[in-house]
């Protein structure tokens, strides 16, 4: 029996230590340090080659292996913001397994490294009042589903109140999701600062999931128009006209946002578009012959903004469109500053435009 005991013991004790031998180690990554350089670890005995790859290189960096299998590198002084990133392990793309800050993307495995500033950023969690984001689900009846939404609600709202509120519909871009504008974009933070800075009016902002696939992507349109404003403003005390509706997006969100926008100009007085991407059918069937009643578009339109970066890879389409607009003369307000197609760069565009809605 005692021998019996003892086998027993150690099949134990030995699948135990096979157990902790199979275990990665505890590492911590990404460390971000007090002079914005950024060490970046990832464990692994067998991979031949380990790369880190983020907005803030210009090129992907080779990390090291130590004895134990962990490779790292410490990237020189980053720029305070906030950026995606990724590990090249033999080739194969992969978030960061240590960094539970995910970027919400459908198509990209990235991970988010937050690089903060020496004074409070516009994205940056400040002591200030902070707004409420609440994920809801609406019965779309263009798309025949039930769907998702975010929806922001600013410091101090009261759904039972007087008090009726501007909403702002806010469109990620193309292989985003409906949490990219809180979880990579911070629009809830950005918000609740500009407030309480009183540069920017309380408003709802929503957040919609723009992708309809398998259904046309024009769809989406149809969406927001018979949807998406109708459940916002039977669920929410807002104001119900186009003076308290904007609509605004990121890429293929700041395609939707001008073919939303600007064929329901009645509907919203504020439309902004970021790095628009306009290479889509739906576009081309709204503009290429495009004869708007400019005299009542200016009117209705409080608010007409393109933004872009001078290193976006639409840039030089953007131009053309903003050209487009000028041409019509529509009153466009262009936003031209550098960088490129980024979301480093979208956090700029929304904080650019919060203080000029409702006004």
């Amino acid at each position: 029996m005692k021998r019996i005991l003892s086998i027993l013991l150690a099949v134990v004790v030995s699948g135990v230590t096979g157990a902790a031998q199979q275990r990665p180690p505890a590492i911590s990554s990404p460390d971000v340090h007090p002079d914005h350089s950024i060490t970046f670890r990832y464990f692994s005995r067998n991979a031949k080659r380990v790369m880190v790859s983020g907005e803030f290189l210009k090129v992907p960096v080779a990390m090291t292996k130590d004895t134990s299998g962990i490779w790292s590198v410490t990237v020189p002084p980053v720029k305070p913001d906030i950026y995606p990133y990724s590990f090249m392990v033999d080739s194969v793309s992969i978030a960061d397994p240590s960094n539970t800050y995910i970027f919400a993307n459908e198509r990209f495995k990235r991970s988010i490294v937050d690089v903060p500033g020496d004074q409070p950023l516009v994205h940056s969690l400040q002591n200030v009042p902070h707004g409420k984001i609440s994920y809801r689900y609406y019965k779309s009846g263009s798309l025949g589903t039930t769907r998702q939404l975010l929806v922001y609600t600013p410091p101090g709202f009261n759904p039972n109140g007087k008090t009726k509120y501007p909403v702002l519909y806010l469109i990620h871009g193309g292989s985003d999701t409906e949490e990219t504008w809180t979880k990579v974009g911070r629009a809830n933070l950005i918000a609740d600062n500009l407030i309480a800075q009183g540069k920017a009016k309380p408003m709802l902002i929503v957040m919609p999931y723009g992708n309809v696939r398998p259904a046309p992507m024009p769809d989406f349109t149809k969406d927001m128009v018979n949807d998406i404003v109708p459940f916002v403003e039977a669920n929410y005390p807002v104001i119900a006209d186009s003076k308290g509706r904007a609509v605004a997006g990121f890429s293929v969100g700041g395609g939707q946002t001008l073919n939303i926008g600007l064929t329901n100009p009645d509907k919203f007085a504020y439309v902004c578009s970021y790095a628009p991407y306009t290479a889509t059918d739906e576009f081309k069937a709204n503009f290429a012959n495009w004869s708007p009643n400019v005299e009542q578009m200016n009117k209705q339109l409080k608010l007409f903004t393109v933004s872009v970066g001078t290193e976006d890879f639409l840039y030089e389409p953007v131009k053309q469109n903003i050209a487009m607009f000028t041409e019509k003369k529509i009153n466009v307000k262009p936003l031209i500053v550098p960088g490129g197609h980024t979301w480093m760069n979208c956090k700029l565009y929304l904080a650019n435009t919060l203080p000029q809605l409702f006004k």
